[in-house]
């Protein structure tokens, strides 16, 4: 159909021609109310981000000198955590002269990272910022 013809239709029936598919060959148009069928695409699009799930960061906070019970509550914390499909930031933190030892936080961080490595995956490298060391895990 040419575009005058389309137009007079549309006007004949008071609705709008709208292109759909400018792409396509030969474009597809559509005679339609405008403002509803804007109004619709926002209602999905409403609905849409309703379904959504905001991915929120969880923190769990250890120190190098953890001992194991607590190590292994803070792990089941952080698995728990993951599997809500939430992202774990673990933080440890040195005091006073546990700064020298930097490489026994080393070896808890690599534990944690072993530990959870069927359930995350790590998004951020252990860091260190002053005296605190921390990574960032993600759900697979």
């Amino acid at each position: 159909m040419t575009i005058q013809k389309a137009l007079e239709l549309a006007n004949q029936h008071e609705l709008d021609l709208v292109e759909v598919a400018p792409l396509a060959s030969p474009p597809v148009c559509r005679i339609i109310d405008f403002s509803k069928f804007k109004y619709d695409q926002e209602k999905k699009e409403r609905e849409a981000k309703k379904h959504q799930k905001q991915g929120r960061l969880k923190e769990i906070r250890i120190k190098p000198n953890i001992d194991p019970h607590d190590y292994q509550t803070k792990l089941k914390q952080a698995v728990a955590f993951l599997n809500k499909k939430d992202k774990v930031k673990i933080n440890l933190f040195f005091r006073g002269r546990q700064m020298e030892h930097m490489d026994l936080g080393r070896k808890i961080l690599d534990k944690f990272i072993t530990d959870t490595q069927n359930c995350a995956q790590m998004e951020k490298e252990p860091v260190l910022e002053g005296r605190v060391i921390s990574l960032v895990l993600s759900p697979k």
